[in-house]
């Protein structure tokens, strides 16, 4: 197999919780689902990765209500679903394994958050040799406090997480410039 496989990152109802404070990218889950609907049309490879906390009292542990997938990306049948237990959709995982068993080589990579789970798959993803895409405006996060109090905002955090992966790591583009130049798609999807 040749295609590029899409790799969706926690798209979970957690991150609706608004414990997480303000978030960039309002049209990321239209984005998002934009890309879903065009590997799906195409009958690409999906894998989806649902990240499952150990700490009970995460909006992420597997007994909450968060854990659960947002309900436009819910994974169908025939798409891999990976659970993770830390930041990197490749540790304690076979998504390595599943990818390379599958030849796949050149991987999209969505979800949240750009500064966590997305950030760090993209560099191991990059680290073992796979070549990887982020659509900047299908990726999201939110505001952070730093080491000194200081708090720098969701756009801010967004911005300075994709260009630490641009060139490094990753090519950064946009879900509209995904869609025409490898889907080949004129007409955008209702979200």
């Amino acid at each position: 197999m040749s295609q590029t496989c899409l790799i969706l990152i926690d798209f979970q109802k957690a991150f609706s919780d608004p414990s997480w404070g303000k978030r960039n990218n309002p049209s990321m889950e239209t984005n998002a689902f934009q890309l879903l609907h065009g590997w799906r049309e195409k009958n690409w490879p999906v894998v989806h990765v649902q990240h499952s906390s150990f700490n009970m009292d995460s909006p992420l542990h597997s007994s909450s209500a968060g854990f659960d997938f947002i309900d436009d990306f819910r994974p169908l049948r025939n798409e891999k679903h990976i659970i993770k237990h830390v930041n990197s959709a490749f540790i304690d995982t076979d998504l390595d394994l599943y990818l390379k068993r599958e030849k796949f080589v050149s991987l999209v990579v969505m979800g949240f958050t750009t500064n966590h789970g997305i950030s760090t798959t993209v560099r191991m993803a990059a680290d073992l040799g796979y070549d990887v895409t982020v659509p900047y405006d299908a990726t999201a996060c939110f505001e952070t406090y730093s080491y000194d109090g200081s708090l720098f905002s969701a756009e801010i955090v967004h911005g300075l997480s994709l260009a630490n992966l641009h060139h490094e790591f990753a090519t950064i583009s946009s879900t509209e410039s995904l869609l025409s130049s490898r889907l080949k798609l004129s007409k955008p999807v209702i979200f």
